[in-house]
């Protein structure tokens, strides 16, 4: 019999930048949901990937003079390395730019196209005269049309939420240059959502939904739905739409793609069904995402997959952002923390705890007030349960009489155990709703009573009545077994380590139905230490010193007048080019100076022939320190123009002579 699968994915992170403390509340609220579905016996699938398409990421590659693909591979390797730390579990973790997600996308498209949902028709967009190029959202600045909020990019704006299109930004600029752009017009493709306004209406009169995001969709219908822009101008790091050539689907049609994309991969790689778990409707799907994204995740994702024969999602859990102390993060203010920052000075597990004391099945923000956190950890964590374990099982163990064996539990302390056995049903119905809040309080709400009968019955005065002594403590263990049972969702370290002191193998949630007696424990180890405010500290004075060496590191990357005179431009015409054996990159070329001939060796052979560059002419560095590059010393470097996918090279307007200085 195949047991009970759930599909679990949670919102794809940029891969533009690191995990912060903000992003690590719907990765944390995640796990803490799958763990606790895999501890009642479900196979609850995680699936997530890093989001790797769309202009920012191709922006950050031009200004490191590298590729999408090299900036990709860096923050995956930063993110897998973040989330493992936070014990953050994934079943996989994928990438968008992949051969699945490639497949899928195309896929998806060619059936919304055969049931006439993609229509073609000319639309004007932003066009940058100087950079030639049609200006993807990310390229484009200006005053949101809805609030007049500055400084937003074309297609969202952070301060409202709205959502519009790069034409109808106010006083909008080329991010690039500068420069105003103009209107130009260029074909587009467009999904038409309005086909599947049936379907969103079933979809919002389900249990999908949180009533606060039910009252978003149902004024979006209101609104009247749009026929939604799924293709953007090149250049534009993404996939090539079937049969165009510089045409590509906009990040956030492929974006959740990924979901499918990562599945698929998991599947393949474990001889898997992938249409079981995303076209039978059997196995539950539940997305987690943050509020700023419930518009895509209902309005377009909805009808894409029901357009394309997929399961719909059972669940959409949408968050709130976190505050730091009460306000936005801010890097500025010194509250933007990324998770190795945290990770570099306190447990992980503390701020899973103080995330799970917080979060509700709610859309409010949620603040982490580092006051706060550091009493509640060491008030709740550390002093009850904790503190709960280090006093029953220490006495325990030095009692030699005891022999480390747990006795019966048959006096009154067995009322007080039942009532917590009893509340595993409404702890359980808390997890499964995502109100890890009111779980956690329950929680809290056992040590505290299984910490009175241990001050109550006093155990310590039993020192010549040894059966007693086991009984209560027996007790006392038991309660620390059941609230750790509990908590294990949440902080599954400290539940493996109270796992190894009992000698049990590792706890599922049907073990709080029994107690724990006749049975021989191992000896105690330190679960918890107090946080020390000074690790708070240190991490609200990194926080700010890294904002401001930001800053500072911006104003080193100016230079003054005198050095740029330093560098000697000139231009130069080829006049012999060849290939560099074993250099597929590489040409060497001979230029005329101005009577002076150069030898040069340019990173260009994948670009340009040999052939085909003789007679150009182009801008050199002239006066570079010679460098040997695969044999051949070059003495001045090729000016080029290289934005990750195309490269060109610098050439003056019109025809020049050679040698002349450029200024």
């Amino acid at each position: 019999m195949r047991p009970e699968t759930m599909v679990v994915t949670a919102a794809l992170p940029y891969a533009n930048g690191s995990i912060h403390l903000g992003h690590l509340v719907e990765y944390i609220q995640t796990d803490i949901f799958v763990r606790f579905n895999r501890m009642r016996g479900v196979r609850a699938l995680y699936f997530c990937a890093d989001d790797t398409h769309g202009a920012p990421i191709m922006i950050r590659a031009r200004n490191e003079g590298t590729t999408p693909e090299a900036v990709i591979e860096r923050y995956q390797k930063e993110h897998l390395a973040d989330f493992a730390d936070f014990n953050i579990k994934f079943d996989n973790y994928h990438s968008t730019n992949s051969e699945e997600n490639r497949i899928l996308s195309e896929d998806i498209f060619s059936k919304l196209t055969n049931k006439g949902g993609i229509v073609k028709r000319d639309v004007s967009n932003a066009f940058c005269e100087k950079d030639g190029m049609f200006l993807p959202d990310r390229f484009v600045l200006g005053k949101c049309p809805k609030c007049d909020a500055p400084d937003q990019y074309g297609d969202a704006c952070d301060t409202c939420g709205a959502h519009y299109d790069t034409t109808d930004l106010k006083e909008p600029k080329c991010s690039m240059c500068g420069n105003q752009p103009t209107r130009k017009s260029s074909s587009h493709y467009f999904f038409r959502v309005s086909d599947y306004e049936e379907t969103l209406k079933k979809f919002l009169d389900s249990d999908a939904l949180q009533e606060e995001v039910k009252n978003f969709l149902t004024t979006w219908l209101k609104e009247g739905l749009k026929e939604w822009d799924i293709s953007r101008d090149g250049p534009y790091f993404g996939f090539r739409i079937p049969g165009e050539e510089n045409k590509f689907f906009y990040v956030w049609l492929d974006a959740p793609v990924g979901y499918l994309a990562s599945a698929k991969n998991w599947a393949d790689k474990n001889g898997e069904d992938f249409d079981y778990l995303w076209k039978s409707g059997e196995p539950a799907i539940h997305h987690f995402i943050g509020k700023d994204i419930v518009y895509f995740h209902t309005l377009f994702w909805v009808p894409m997959l029901e357009g394309a024969g997929f399961s719909l999602p059972d669940k959409i859990h949408v968050h709130g952002f976190l505050t730091i102390n009460g306000e936005k993060m801010s890097k500025s203010k010194g509250t933007f923390i990324n998770a190795r920052d945290y990770l570099n000075h306190l447990d992980p597990e503390y701020l899973r705890f103080y995330y799970a004391c917080k979060l509700k099945n709610s859309i409010d923000d949620l603040d982490l007030n580092f006051e706060d956190f550091f009493h509640r950890v060491n008030a709740e964590l550390v002093n009850k349960i904790a503190n709960l374990a280090s006093r029953t099982i220490s006495m325990f163990n030095k009692n030699s009489a005891l022999g480390n064996k747990l006795t019966g539990i048959t006096g009154p302390e067995a009322r007080m155990l039942q009532e917590m056995i009893d509340e595993g049903g409404a702890i359980g119905s808390d997890y499964n709703s995502c109100d890890f809040a009111l779980a956690v309080r329950r929680i809290v709400r056992m040590a505290d009573i299984a910490n009175t009968y241990i001050d109550s019955a006093k155990p310590w005065e039993y020192k010549n009545d040894t059966q007693r002594a086991g009984e209560i403590l027996t007790a006392g263990i038991n309660a620390l077994r059941l609230i750790t049972i509990y908590l294990k969702p949440v902080i599954p370290e400290f539940a493996a380590k109270v796992e190894k002191i009992l000698l049990v193998d590792p706890f599922r949630w049907d073990d709080h139905k029994t107690l724990l007696t006749n049975h021989t424990i191992g000896e105690f180890i330190r679960l918890a230490d107090r946080i020390e405010m000074k690790a708070v500290e240190k991490i609200l004075e990194e926080a700010k010193s890294a904002s401001i060496d930001e800053s500072a590191t911006q104003d080193d990357d100016l230079i003054e007048f005198e050095d740029f005179t330093k560098v000697d431009l000139r231009t130069a015409t080829i006049k012999q080019a060849e290939k560099i054996k074993k250099a597929k990159k590489l040409l060497k070329l001979t230029l005329d100076l101005g009577g002076e001939e150069r030898i040069v060796v340019a990173g260009i052979a994948e670009k340009y022939s040999a052939e085909e560059v003789v007679g150009k002419t182009v801008v050199i560095v002239a006066n570079l320190k010679p460098r040997k590059m695969m044999g051949v010393m070059s003495h001045g470097m090729i000016l080029a123009v290289n934005d990750g996918e195309s490269l060109k090279l610098l050439t003056p307007d019109g025809q020049v002579a050679s040698g002349l200085k450029v200024s």
